[in-house]
């Protein structure tokens, strides 16, 4: 175990490097003056958490433990969407709202903004690790092995046609791409565009598999918006199924539609080994190694969002946070990498332990 993590440090790094440079302080937004003062603290008080279907079973995990060791109740998890949880976090502050949204993609400017509107300006980041992006299959199905250009011609709504143009996507079949592709028709279970997880999966699997096509790589160098609208929307012929936000109800439809793909994050892939399997993108199984080494390049950050106004107005709060990210939970030997977390660098990891303690800090300083 120690040398997997060892390895999966250093590679984070990288993979972080290019997730961070978008990051935001968000804990300094300035007080609306309108706002209404919120109730004193709630004793009891369970903590609401809602989000991202992705981030739900690592925060499912956590609050189990906060409960059954601490004097606080164990904390409510919603799984709404990682959109929907942060359109529930936004509604106001105060005990009788959602304290934390867990999200599989940085918060937007304008969930800042909603925020904003309806009080809610203190908005502290906190990561948590790496999860990967994975396309599924019953184990009682067959072996996709394919490129990430393959995959984009598969499920774009549109693809080059060699002149310069698009056309509507005429493949019905995987075979049809490729012969050396399964015999199948090309159905995949995904998300909606409200998911962290369908923003991942276009960024890091729609989008490299177009550049790999000439024509779509001159596109993106001539014209980024019309490029991004191209590998980002996809086919709405049935071949691609908005499955809604639950993770677990596409494994479900996996297992009773052997042939078909369904796109999940990877903690999901591990905790279900004995009924789903993994496809391989150019050549690279979806394994913990193979993530953390930045060898399977479809990674990408997890997080949880803590509404600070709501530290001394909910019991435990703080407490809470601490709690998910010390060296028990998301550390080196941490029982969330058993669930498939991929950890985060040893020096992000205390940066993420030293804003928690400063949410200690400012649960009595309110």
């Amino acid at each position: 175990m120690f040398t997997r993590i060892a390895r999966a440090l250093g590679a984070a790094a990288l993979i972080l490097s290019a997730a961070a440079c978008g990051e935001t302080d968000l804990s300094r937004l300035e007080m609306d003056p309108a706002v209404k003062p919120v109730p004193a603290i709630a004793e009891g008080q369970k903590i609401k958490i809602v989000g991202s279907s992705t981030v739900a079973p690592f925060s499912r995990t956590v609050a189990e433990r906060f409960g059954a060791v601490t004097r606080f109740s164990t904390p409510i998890v919603e799984s709404t969407g990682t959109g929907g949880g942060f359109r529930a976090f936004c509604e106001g502050a105060g005990p009788l709202h959602a304290s934390i949204a867990n999200a599989s993609r940085p918060i937007t400017p304008s969930e800042i903004d909603l925020c904003a509107r309806n009080g809610v300006t203190g908005i502290a980041e906190v990561a948590m690790g790496f999860d990967g992006i994975v396309m599924a299959v019953s184990t009682s199905g067959p072996d996709y092995r394919m490129t990430l250009e393959q995959l984009y011609l598969a499920l774009a709504a549109e693809i080059p046609d060699g002149q310069g143009g698009f056309i509507p996507n005429p493949y019905s079949r995987w075979s049809e791409i490729s012969p050396d592709l399964p015999d199948t028709q090309i159905t995949v279970f995904g998300q909606p565009p409200t998911s962290g997880t369908r923003d991942a999966f276009v960024e890091l699997a729609m989008e490299p598999g177009a550049r790999a096509i000439p024509q779509m790589e001159a596109l993106r160098a001539e014209n980024r918006d019309l490029f991004r609208d191209k590998t980002h929307t996809l086919r709405t012929d049935g071949r691609w199924i908005d499955f809604g936000e639950h993770d677990s109800a596409i494994i479900q439809s996996l297992i009773r539609s052997p042939d078909a793909l369904g796109v999940l994050g990877f903690s999901f892939l591990e905790q279900n080994a004995d009924r789903i399997k993994g496809t391989w993108f150019d050549g690279v199984e979806p394994t913990f190694d193979n993530i953390a080494s930045g060898d399977y390049g479809l990674a990408r950050l997890i997080y949880f969002y803590v509404k600070e106004q709501n530290l001394p107005l909910v019991d435990g709060l703080a407490e809470f946070v601490a709690f998910s990210v010390d060296d028990g939970a998301i550390g080196d030997e941490g029982y969330l990498l058993e669930r498939g977390l991929i950890p985060l660098p040893v020096e992000r990891m205390q940066e993420q332990q030293a804003l928690a303690a400063r949410m200690k800090t400012l649960a009595g300083a309110y």
